[in-house]
């Protein structure tokens, strides 16, 4: 019945982090009434009037105990409700995949890594993107999630994913995207004076289109940067090897 108002889910576990909020959401809407009703009927029925003395009353030891042990039951019941779910996508491993990415934020960009063909990160093969993350749909992503300087938050709000990236640690993320589209990915921690403008988009695709954005984007052979003082030497060398005179 709230989902008019959330950001659409497209992940595999958003259905179980939206039934939890919903949960939660009914029991905070529903005790903030009862509270509400209250005030106003304590506010009516004692409200000041001719002839009226105010008494001092000590409390109520049973309604005391009451109060306290109600919300305490809630809490524990949504403990052991949401425990299932926050076990599945934070606490246990993820679901194997062979697709991994590693991301690092830093003041305010995000910077995606793709492996090369050797599988491996910090290689010479490796592939980066500026703000930019390319996946492909009904796939498990696993993000190896680090900081360069101070804490960032990966969120997307439609893959219902949030998690912190901290200085000195590398967290495994992971998620499985079911809709293709193109999804932001903001900054959900105040990490310095740009922060309102750290943001970067993901873009789901489907399984051919992901490979033909790959073919043309990853596997592309880069032309290597020469200096142009490196290239002319070479070039002198070669001529005089084969007795000839260079031409400037």
């Amino acid at each position: 019945m709230l989902d008019w108002w959330l950001p659409e889910n497209v992940s595999t576990y958003g259905r179980d982090i939206d039934w939890l909020f919903h949960l939660i959401y009914y029991i905070t809407g529903i005790t903030a009434l009862l509270v509400f009703v209250t005030m106003i009927v304590f506010l009516v029925m004692y409200r000041d009037r001719p002839g009226r003395r105010a008494r001092y009353t000590h409390g109520n030891t049973t309604l005391e105990i009451v109060w306290t042990v109600v919300p305490s039951l809630i809490l524990v019941i949504l403990t052991f409700l949401s425990a299932p779910a926050w076990s599945r996508i934070k606490m246990a491993a993820p679901p194997p995949s062979d697709f991994v990415l590693q991301v690092t934020a830093k003041q305010f960009n995000w910077q995606v890594t793709y492996p090369g063909p050797d599988g491996k990160f910090g290689t010479a093969d490796d592939k980066t993107l500026l703000d930019e993350m390319h996946v492909p749909a009904n796939k498990v992503v696993h993000v190896h999630l680090r900081s360069q300087d101070v804490i960032h938050s990966f969120f997307v709000p439609q893959f219902r994913m949030k998690q912190d990236a901290v200085p000195g640690r590398e967290i495994v993320q992971w998620f499985e995207a079911t809709k293709v589209g193109k999804y932001e990915l903001p900054c959900a921690e105040l990490c310095g004076f740009g922060h309102s403008g750290m943001r970067g988009w993901i873009y789901v695709h489907d399984a051919a289109e992901y490979q033909k954005w790959a073919a043309e984007n990853l596997r592309a052979e880069a032309v290597p940067a020469v200096d142009e003082r490196t290239s002319e030497a070479t070039r002198l060398a070669e001529v005089v090897a084969k007795g000839g005179h260079a031409k400037r």
